[in-house]
């Protein structure tokens, strides 16, 4: 026989953005009323289906939820613009599938409570809340059969539909289900509404969608199993675990900001080779990470910047034909769900609960060891694609002109380059991102967030630019996020480049594209530099001495996951991504590189030591300059991907850390990189709380204004007297510089030569005998440090 499922109303009136401020929900009534529902359980992905509206109502008695028993939820205080509170007739969908089972076992249902949003426990059961502005039908599906092999979620499932007039609240729509039990259960919604698209709506019932609250999300369960490429996404949860153990000696570092050294890397790449030597099960997880600790102590960097770690589809490429059907997305630009922890990042396929988990002990082990963790987080785009080639698993068919930026036609903006742009500063939306972002700081304990594309989150509705954009201020001012490490990647694909002018509130810090072109073009000798190379080895204060903005938030970076290595930027004058499918169309053209007299990989062992020289100039000039420096993964080893600008798409030696090559060039290029790093702890003079005045640094220069001169030396002063003497020459051909007196009873210490094999180009004590010239060979550069004297 059919189960029986019943429904309570309840009455609540609520201050939020899913709320208009002059709404009264006055179609709940204190008269005990309650509806019971025929469900069948069904194939919850069955791709033959016939839908059929009918009204199918039993009376029956139950007590009354009233309105004293809904607590208000007093966080949400914007208003949503264009919120109706429309009424819908009530509709029970019943669907015929190819194949159904026995019936469904009986579940008591109450009209549940319109907060917190996404799957939550209460008193009454397990609670369920969803906005949708513009569904006129919306159905919560469950599925509580057992997993019976990895990556499988194809289940039955039993399908509740939410009358409107008894289970929404404003535009969110919720129903509370009792006797449900607290833990493995996989949920997801069928959403229908107005069809038209050119209004900007993208319903279709015929696909469960995941809850855009969904605080685990389930799905394959097997990095790139491609025997299993077109996984659906559902959400689900666990009432039943206890709280993690972070310790009762537990603290988060707290580096301040101008201490800082990001080493921005990928979760899998970092340890999924099999050079890793690590047991295959954890290979590119986050407990990968964890046995790598060691690895990042030794090079001394202090904060990791993961790419991204929430919920995506490492597959989206595979399934449909395409010139990109042959890759798998290993960067992770492209969220299926801002709150849950990529579940194929758990050891040995073991789930969304064992990523919870094993990310919580990934932090922990990180701040054990004084490393700060920041998340690369991605909310300009979802992975849904565009109208070509539609991708929907959640907000698109949640409600597509809420989350999304449309034209007056209802077709897709497209300031992300990916096809579709996040509505971030609609209030509904930001209420999600900052949700989103406070629960990875609560939940997760992370540190700070880098935020991609962020100049999206800098435009409006209509996807104009805006001064002083709602989302950023309320990062900034937020109890929460404004202790974090916030960071901008200040532009978009549209045009809004705002490196030194992104809105801050004397807050946020900016990933500093100028620095990273001007340092490039000055080491590798183009003429007319040496100002600009000065002047971001300085702090950029032409771009940040604004306001109370300091140096360090000015992120510092030559390297970053997308465009060439430092490995390849000193062995490529143009990319070679022809591997990517896109006949080498994609990827940025303006790399400013140079290949030191031969394409790609040479026997020539002049142009090896040129390169050699030229990635420790580079590393020198990022480690010295004030701000905070961001290196990137592998670079301390020299990895590269053969000239490939754009490898998202490669889980391969391409992207993956060879541990191999660390330990063969252990003894070279890796303890310079380290050493330097070591440095510039040591030393304050490199990260200054404030811009340099005169007394900070001396300039040996009066050739500023000659375009053809691509030499540069200064002193930074030391309190202590332990001055440091910094030369760059970036000719074809030795510089004799004049070295300035070092300060009263102190003498000149070489520590670093660049143009020396190792171990001699870093020498940690300082090497004696230096006189009043230094021959500074053709493309190298030098570090002396004054020492008391013998």
């Amino acid at each position: 026989m059919d189960a029986l499922l019943c429904s309570q109303n309840g009455n609540q009136i609520l201050n939020s953005p899913f709320f208009n401020s002059k709404t009264e929900l006055t179609h709940f009534t204190s008269r005990s009323s309650v509806r019971c529902y025929s469900i069948r359980r069904l194939n919850l992905f069955s791709s033959m289906r016939r839908l059929r509206s009918s009204k199918s109502v039993v009376g029956c008695n139950e007590t009354l939820l009233n309105s004293t028993q809904v607590k208000k939820h007093d966080r949400f205080e914007l208003n949503a613009a264009n919120v109706s509170d429309h009424l819908v007739e009530e509709n029970v969908i019943e669907e015929e599938a190819t194949q159904s089972s026995e019936i469904s076992p009986s579940f008591k249902v109450s009209a549940g409570q319109a907060f917190p949003l996404g799957a939550s426990e209460t008193e009454n059961g397990i609670n369920f809340a969803l906005f949708s502005q513009h569904a006129s039908v919306v159905t919560l599906c469950l599925s509580m059969s057992e997993r019976k092999t990895l990556g499988e979620v194809d289940a039955e499932v039993v399908e509740l539909p939410l009358d409107p007039n008894v289970n929404k609240t404003g535009d969110i729509w919720h129903i509370c289900v009792e006797d449900l039990p607290r833990h493995s259960v996989l949920y997801g919604y069928r959403i229908d509404g107005p069809r038209e698209w050119q209004q900007g709506h993208r319903f279709d019932s015929s696909i469960v969608l995941v809850d855009p609250y969904a605080k685990l999300v389930e799905g394959r369960r097997i990095f790139g199993d491609t025997s299993n490429k077109m996984s659906k996404f559902l959400g689900t949860y666990d009432f039943t675990r206890l709280p993690f153990d972070w310790g009762d000696d537990y603290l988060q570092p707290n580096i301040p900001e101008k201490d800082l050294v990001v080493y921005e890397m990928n979760v899998r790449a970092f340890t999924a080779d099999v050079s890793s030597g690590l047991d295959p099960d954890i290979r590119g997880s986050y407990l990968g990470v964890i046995e790598k600790i060691p690895h990042l102590l030794e090079l001394g960097i202090n904060a990791v910047e993961l790419l991204p770690v929430f919920e995506f589809d490492e597959l989206e490429l595979q399934r449909h034909p395409n010139p990109r059907d042959h890759m798998i997305n290993t960067w992770g630009y492209s969220t299926v769900n801002f709150f849950a922890p990529m579940s194929r990042y758990a050891s040995a396929g073991g789930g969304p609960l064992a990523a919870q988990w094993e990310f919580k002990q990934m932090v922990k082990a990180l701040h054990a060891a004084g490393i700060e963790v920041i998340l690369d987080v991605v909310y300009n785009h979802t992975n849904e694609a565009d109208d070509v080639n539609p991708y929907i698993t959640s907000f698109r068919g949640v409600d597509n002109k809420v989350y999304y930026m449309l034209d007056v036609n209802g077709r897709y903006l497209n300031f992300s380059g990916c096809g579709n742009t996040l509505n971030c500063n609609h209030p509904v939306v930001m209420e999600l991102i900052l949700d989103s972002l406070r629960h990875w700081v609560i939940e997760y304990h992370v540190d700070g967030f880098r935020f991609d594309l962020a100049s999206v989150l800098c435009r409006g509705t209509d996807g104009s630019p805006l001064n002083a954009p709602p989302l950023i201020k309320a990062i900034a001012k937020d109890d929460i996020l404004s202790k974090c490490k916030i960071i901008a990647e200040p532009w978009d694909c549209g045009g809004l480049y705002l490196v030194g002018s992104f809105p801050n509130w004397d807050r946020w810090a900016e990933w500093n594209g100028k620095y990273r072109d001007d340092v490039r073009r000055f080491i590798k000798g183009d003429s007319g530099m040496k100002g600009n190379f000065a002047t971001r080895v300085a702090g950029s204060a032409d771009l940040y001495k604004v306001n109370k903005r300091k140096p360090y938030h000015s992120i510092n970076f030559i390297i970053a996951h997308d465009g060439f290595t430092l490995r390849d930027l000193v062995s490529y004058n143009v990319k070679h991504n022809d591997a990517n499918g896109e006949r080498g169309n994609d990827g940025c053209n303006d790399n400013f590189s140079w290949n030191c007299g031969s394409e790609g990989d040479t026997a020539d062992a002049n142009i090896e030591a040129l390169r050699s020289r030229q990635m420790k100039n580079f590393h020198l000039a990022l480690m010295i300059s004030q701000g905070t420096p961001m290196m990137l993964m592998g670079d301390e080893y020299g990895h590269t991907r053969y000239g490939n600008n754009n490898s998202y798409g490669h889980d391969t030696a391409i992207n993956n850390f060879q541990w191999g090559q660390l330990d063969s060039r252990k003894n070279s290029q890796f303890r310079f990189f380290a050493e330097m790093i070591k440095l510039r702890h040591k030393h304050a003079v490199f990260g200054h709380d404030n811009f340099l005045e005169k007394n900070d640094i001396t300039w040996h220069e009066d050739n500023w204004y000659n375009f053809e001169s691509r030499f540069l030396a200064f002193t930074l002063h030391d309190d202590k007297g332990e001055d440091i003497y910094l030369a760059f020459n970036a000719h074809d051909y030795f510089v004799k510089a004049i070295l300035p007196s070092p300060p009263q009873k102190m003498r000149w210490l070489r520590v670093v030569d660049t143009n020396l094999a190792s171990p001699d180009d870093f020498v940690s004590d300082g090497v004696p005998g230096i006189g009043a010239l230094y021959d500074v060979a053709a493309f190298s550069s030098i570090l002396l440090i004054a020492k008391p004297q013998a």
